[in-house]
């Protein structure tokens, strides 16, 4: 068996918990508050930039030509991805430049964003990569997920078309298909890690979205 497909299988019940969620109910629906996709926006943009910075660090710890092209470019298109934010869905939903820029990381991204930055820093390369794999799969998986059932019209298609779309799908694809390329060359030691990083970045993802259910703010 794979590396991802033992990972998965381990983060199963996770990822239908993360599935079934209320943010996501609502969205499939179409009746999450305007409030909570904002504030889910707010903060998505902000780890996106994290995202971006621990992608730019694995593709700096590649261990060939191809992992530092496919990274770096994965970088690249978080931070694009970021700026899309801004200039299409904050604007749709009147969040103004002022205001994200006033508000800070909530505790949820700023954990999440945390973990990422110093997994790629301080760990080794299939472990670095093992903690970034959830967001790409998760998201992925998701996305199908809400666009299969997601009620018409809904006032967050462009965001359920974004990530059920075939080309984020392809990247998606790619990612788990190097990760389980250096996991076949992993000690068992390195194994274990990696295993380690995938569950604690899933349950992360969980607790992402549920934050942006509670509207969660620093408690003082």
């Amino acid at each position: 068996m794979t590396f991802s497909k033992d990972a998965w299988a381990k983060n199963a019940a996770r990822y239908e918990q993360i599935r079934s969620m209320p943010f996501n109910e609502a969205l499939a629906n179409g009746t999450l508050s305007r409030e909570r996709f904002q504030h889910y926006m707010i903060q998505d943009a902000h780890y996106l930039i994290a995202f971006g910075r621990a992608l730019a660090v694995a593709a700096a710890k590649a261990d060939d030509a191809d992992g530092l092209v496919q990274f770096s470019h994965a970088a690249e298109v978080a931070v694009i991805v970021e700026r899309s934010l801004h200039s299409d869905f904050m604007q749709q939903f009147g969040v103004s430049p002022e205001s994200f820029a006033a508000t800070p990381l909530s505790p949820a991204c700023d954990h999440y964003s945390s973990y990422l930055i110093a997994t790629a820093w301080s760990a080794s390369y299939p472990v670095a990569l093992a903690a970034l794999l959830p967001c790409f799969w998760i998201y992925a998986e998701i996305g199908k997920d809400i666009h299969a059932r997601a009620a018409k019209p809904n006032p967050y298609q462009a965001w359920i078309d974004t990530y059920a779309g075939e080309d984020f799908h392809a990247a998606v694809r790619g990612v788990i298909a190097t990760v389980d390329k250096v996991a076949a060359t992993a000690s068992a030691r390195e194994l274990a890690e990696m295993h380690k990083a995938f569950t604690r970045a899933t349950q992360l993802e969980w607790i992402f979205w549920d934050s942006a259910w509670r509207l969660e703010q620093w408690p003082l």
